[in-house]
């Protein structure tokens, strides 16, 4: 039981479960949202369309049944929604989530970069420094006039 208990607890500490738990959590209040757009802007200007007063109005009936079409169309919208907003979500996501490769690669190109400058000046003069036509290697200054004799 114990051996049972402790891999529970492993399993329970992983980030992805908390994760999971905290986008299902978000998801729940992310559709009380889409459900409040579709039923206070989409389906009335449905229903004046279709000359219903409600959505939940719209259908047939055929015999004793009636086929409420309105509740599918609602479904429909709200699943349409949901499935819009979550692909920008996702697409958000993996931009944010490639930009660390992105700098990484950058970081790779600079520090290849600066290696190649090294063994250059490693490769310099047998003074272990490249010579710069015209430097004097003293700054700035011109370089002292000759001695007079």
């Amino acid at each position: 039981m114990r051996k049972i208990w402790s891999e529970y607890k492993d399993f329970i500490n992983q980030g992805d479960v908390v994760t999971i738990a905290v986008g299902l959590v978000m998801a729940l209040f992310f559709k009380d949202i889409i459900d409040a757009i579709v039923n206070g802007s989409i389906t009335p200007i449905i229903s004046l369309v279709t000359g219903q007063a409600t959505i939940d109005d719209i259908g047939f009936t055929l015999g004793d049944a009636r086929f409420n079409i309105g509740g599918v169309i609602r479904a429909a919208i709200v699943f349409l929604l949901v499935a819009a907003v979550l692909y920008l979500i996702v697409k958000a996501y993996n931009t944010y989530i490639a930009k660390p490769h992105q700098e990484i690669e950058a970081s790779d190109t600079e520090l290849s970069l600066l290696k190649e400058i090294r063994d250059q000046l490693r490769a310099g003069s047998g003074s272990g420094g490249v010579r710069v036509p015209g430097a004097t290697g003293l700054g700035d200054a011109p370089p002292p006039p000759p001695p007079t004799v």
